[in-house]
């Protein structure tokens, strides 16, 4: 076989090798660098009153979730029902982080399928998500009383990864 073959093909190969990889990787599973340090700060307007501020500081002293969504986000639509559902079950609050959204179509989101939140933090801008370091949205924040983010879910929470994930978290983080 010609030499000057062997390099292309050589390249070839280990390209492949590392598709084969990516391929295999969860994208869900992207490590966050947050993971075990304060959370960011945030001081910007309630969703649902933007007279009202709410601040990083407010959270303080409580386990807390921090759910990002927004109304054309088709998987916050998948997992709404249940986080719907733990808020009327007396967990931990759930405060929204309503991301590159318009006032109007989230708080009519939330008139149309149920408010599980405590309030919302109402981020036009996207400025806070990025600051959270939000890759997309649906995402879901732990944070403890210290204000420091325990752990970081990617895409929508299913009753299995609140169950299997987070519940145990809080319990631990609550006991």
């Amino acid at each position: 076989m010609n030499k000057k073959l062997l390099w292309p093909l050589g390249i070839f190969l280990v390209l492949v090798a590392f598709l084969g990889v990516g391929l295999n990787l969860n994208p869900r599973e992207v490590p966050s660098p947050l993971v075990g340090k304060p959370a960011p700060g945030f001081s910007t307007a309630s969703l649902v009153a933007p007279e009202r501020v709410l601040r990083k500081e407010d959270m303080l002293g409580k386990v807390w979730l921090l759910n990002v969504w927004a109304s054309w986000c088709g998987a916050c639509r998948e997992e709404h029902p249940v986080l719907v559902a733990y808020a009327r079950s007396g967990g931990v609050p759930i405060y929204g982080l309503n991301y590159k959204d318009q006032r109007k179509d989230a708080l009519g989101w939330l008139k149309d399928f149920g408010n599980p939140y405590v309030d919302s933090l109402f981020d036009l801008d996207g400025r806070i998500g990025i600051d959270y370091g939000v890759y997309g949205v649906p995402e879901t924040f732990v944070i403890d009383r210290a204000g420091v983010i325990r752990y970081k879910h990617i895409g929508p929470v299913t009753p299995q990864v609140l169950r299997d994930k987070i519940e145990p978290l809080l319990r631990q983080l609550n006991g």
